[in-house]
């Protein structure tokens, strides 16, 4: 009955649910739907609960364009069966037609935790809801996000390739802060280094001033070096090459303070520290606390500031001349971010001389805030 050609079981079990069942399917894959439904209608009079009788008599009553009655049987299939696919397809479909996002999307849901095969589908169907009709898809899609189900991944990992996409994982991310699901700081690095990769500034500024809020005063981020919870880029990126050497480590002199120290050969090239900032345009003042070990910094070491469209904005000497060495001192600058800069990167980079002398510096306390 289960493995027999239909033709041949219907003959050997003509009373048999199962096999009604599989006669309603094959008749209904044939067109023959007044066929399908009387067979399907007959395995239900001897199995009511048979899930998948229940899916054909809904889709021949849809063949039949009897549409409402489609709609309440189909569902019932689908609150029966969460493995029964083709009932969920057609309510997707069905609820898409009429609008009711809520209702498409939960069966398209439930399609796509089962089957990977399907999720470019389903994916591009939020996708292309998000874009077209936000005000009213959107929050049906952030919700479905929130309940974090095993494609949220998967879905958000994907919006990167047009304009379109990118503004959509931008808005799901800000819908997502106010959930019991924000997005996770993997999450939230990988959609802030796709829009600055794709050079969407603008979105990427908006993004983190709704989702991270940094307060006045506060436009680097852990500026003391005490917390690394920030994602990058929006957090200090420490490089190490020959003949520099960048870590956090507890300053001694201050109670094990965390700062940042660098020990420098004078000699190698190259940026040591950077992260990346979103101030907007106008003027503000740069400071520092800075401990040197040996050496000079003020020659060897300068904070610069780069627009991420290209150009430096401004360059402050990373010491102070002449200073009392292992006591900690402030340099500080005036700085104008310019229009059309949405984006600056905060760069410690190193001015090399022509041989080597090691230099040995501490930095904390980073901060950039409005002038007054």
């Amino acid at each position: 009955m289960q493995r027999a050609p239909v033709e041949a079981a219907i003959r050997l079990a003509p009373g048999s649910p199962l096999v009604l069942q599989r006669a309603a399917e094959s008749e209904l894959a044939a067109g023959r739907v007044d066929n399908a439904a009387a067979l399907s209608r007959d395995a239900l009079a001897r199995s009511p609960f048979d899930v998948r009788a229940l899916r054909v008599l809904g889709l021949t009553e849809a063949r039949a364009g009897r549409e409402d009655a489609a709609d309440d049987i189909l569902t019932l299939a689908g609150n029966w069966s969460l493995r029964d696919d083709p009932a969920h397809a057609w309510l997707v479909e069905r609820r898409l037609r009429r609008g009711d996002y809520a209702s498409a999307f939960a069966h398209a849901d439930t399609l796509v935790r089962r089957r990977q095969d399907i999720q470019p589908q389903v994916f591009r169907l939020f996708t292309v809801a998000g874009t077209e009709d936000p005000q009213r898809s959107l929050p049906v899609i952030a919700s479905l996000l929130a309940a974090r189900p095993p494609w949220r991944t998967a879905y958000l990992s994907g919006l990167n390739q047009t304009a379109q996409e990118l503004q959509l994982a931008a808005s799901l991310a800000i819908l997502l802060q106010t959930s019991q699901a924000p997005l996770t700081n993997d999450e939230l690095q990988r959609l802030y280094r796709t829009l600055l990769g794709k050079r969407q500034l603008e979105a990427l500024r908006t993004v983190r001033g709704r989702i991270n809020r940094p307060p006045p005063g506060a436009a680097v981020t852990n500026g003391g070096f005490a917390d690394a919870a920030a994602p990058e880029p929006f957090q200090w990126r420490l490089v190490q090459r020959a003949g520099i050497v960048a870590e956090v480590v507890a300053d001694d002199l201050r109670s094990s303070n965390p700062a940042l120290r660098v020990d420098y050969d004078g000699y190698a090239t190259g940026p040591v520290a950077e992260q990346l900032t979103s101030l907007a345009p106008g003027a503000y003042r740069f400071t520092a606390e800075v401990r040197t070990e040996t050496g000079n910094p003020a020659a060897r070491l300068a904070w610069t500031l780069y627009c991420a469209t290209g150009g430096a904005v401004a360059s402050v000497p990373a010491g102070v001349p002449n200073a009392t060495p292992n006591a900690w001192t402030t340099v500080s600058a005036r700085i104008n971010v310019p229009d059309s800069c949405p984006a600056q990167w905060l760069r410690l980079e190193t001015r090399a001389g022509d041989r080597r002398s090691r230099t040995v510096v501490w930095f904390d306390r980073i901060e950039i805030s409005p002038a007054g």
